[in-house]
Formats: structure tokens, sequence, C-alpha cells
């Protein structure tokens, strides 16, 4: 199977902005350390510091299916429930 690609646009309300950005940067030390994480990269808008966007690559869809479902990423759910806006994901392929 191709590697997949993961790119989630998390839009947090504005007057959230700092709480959703530390419980983002808490995600990112342990996911890179999950098996099958090949790179997991945050990103902030320069315009609208509310838009995160998460530039992710994994090995298989398996293993970011098991991210997923992983105690932190539930600990994330609940520290921003309420918080978020608007949350986009696409599973993506590389073509080329």
């Amino acid at each position: 199977m191709a590697r997949l690609t993961i790119v989630a646009n998390i839009m947090a309300k504005p007057n959230q902005i700092e709480l959703v950005k530390t419980e983002l940067i808490k995600l990112i030390g342990v996911t890179r350390a999950e098996e099958g994480c090949i790179n997991y990269d945050l990103h902030q808008d320069n315009e609208n510091p509310a838009h995160f966007m998460f530039y992710e690559n994994w090995v298989s869809r398996e293993l970011w299916q098991a991210h997923m479902s992983n105690k932190h990423f539930d600990d994330y759910s609940k520290a921003t429930e309420g918080a978020i806006e608007k949350f986009t994901l696409n599973e993506m392929i590389v073509i080329e």
C-alpha cells in the first residue's frame, strides 16, 4: 500500500486560539514517536492565526488509524471540546 498523506485543517474559535495551539503542540512529540509516523508538521496561517494545519505522512493507513485512537489524541479532543470552529481532514496519496 502507498504511503498515506494527511492534511488536517483546524480552525480555532477566535477566543480559543492559544488553547488550541497549546494542545496541538502537545501532540507533536508523542505522535512523531509513534510507529509509522514519517513526519507530523504543524503550521499556523500567517494571516489568520486561528487556522492551523497538520501535514502528516504515515507508512500506512492502518498505522495512522492507530494514531487516531491513541490516548493522547483523545486527551486533545477533550481539552479542545467547544474550542474548534471547523475541522477538515484529507487523506491523500502521492501520485509521483
